[in-house]
């Protein structure tokens, strides 16, 4: 699972590097559905007893966004934990040479862009499993940025170097001093790929306020403004598990369609980010892994 930090929940994956290490290679031997059933009976249901603010996040997503009783609100809650912990399971399973059939929709949109001369940005969210997107979304010809928390942990990080160094994958850990702006705005001069989540607005960071699932949410504004000023295409992407052993990946394409000031634009992006959003997560609402309080009510 991971660990809570401040009020908005930004992810460290729980444990330490002799814990990964030794679950790398446990998993080397095993099928994961074996340790999806441990997690499910032994991990799970003490992490909702001790980790009680995301429990109570989660449980008033589904009363008040999806309007489920009480009971299947209980029920969605303990499959959202379930899911949660196979995606980290999954994670360190691809880590141990693990191998997941992932079928894509909309790859012919990511491979037009990636041959095109200027780059553009990818945006992703906090559901499903959008690291597999990293294996899988490969371009011959343009380096993949992308953006990740910078207090993950070193034997993670690690982890994922080795992963992504036949891709042609750079990480752009975000710093407190906001010195990572200066290096993805260099990647889209550069004409490379920039790869960053638009759902979740981080300390200080400017916002727009968008119906999202029937409540006003907040959406930081940087990755719109970003692409906006740049005139740089945008694509949504989504990874979502559908069975032990296999994900599915969809590509779409934002695309700006007024015209006016580059807030204007910006916020136009946004809301169709939004709208996608939504979508994706109506349709796998247990796959939706925000564990703060993303909307005012």
């Amino acid at each position: 699972m991971s660990e809570l930090k401040h009020d908005n929940w930004v992810g460290t994956t729980y444990g330490n590097w002799w814990m990964h290490k030794w679950l790398i290679r446990f998993l080397k031997v095993i099928n994961v559905r074996l340790l999806y059933l441990f997690a499910f009976v032994f991990i799970v249901p003490p992490t909702m007893i001790v980790n009680s603010k995301a429990r109570k996040v989660i449980y008033r997503f589904y009363r008040k966004r999806f309007g489920y009783g009480r009971f299947k609100s209980c029920c969605m809650t303990y499959k959202n934990h379930c899911a949660f912990s196979q995606v980290v399971i999954d994670k360190f399973a691809m880590y141990a040479g693990k191998k997941f059939k992932i079928a894509i929709d909309g790859y012919d949109q990511f491979l037009l862009l990636s041959e095109q001369t200027s780059g553009f940005v990818q945006l992703s969210s906090h559901i499903g499993n959008y690291e597999i997107a990293g294996y899988s979304l490969v371009a011959k010809t343009k380096r993949f940025n992308a953006l990740v928390f910078g207090g993950e942990k070193e034997s993670v990080m690690a982890n994922r170097s080795k992963m992504f160094k036949d891709n042609n994958i750079r990480m752009i850990p975000m710093m407190a001093d906001m010195s990572h702006l200066f290096v993805i705005d260099q990647a889209l001069s550069d004409g490379e790929i920039l790869s960053m989540p638009a759902d979740r607005v981080l300390g200080s960071q400017k916002s727009f306020s968008i119906d999202f699932l029937g409540a006003k949410a907040k959406f930081p504004q940087g990755p719109f403004l970003l692409a906006a000023m740049r005139n740089v295409p945008m694509l949504f992407v989504s990874v979502m598990k559908r069975a032990a052993t296999k994900y599915h990946i969809s590509v779409r394409k934002i695309e700006c369609n007024v015209t006016g000031s580059t807030r204007i634009k910006a916020e136009n992006l946004a809301d169709q980010y939004v709208r996608l959003l939504e979508e994706t997560v109506r349709k796998h609402p247990a796959q939706w892994y925000n564990y703060f309080d993303f909307w005012a009510n």
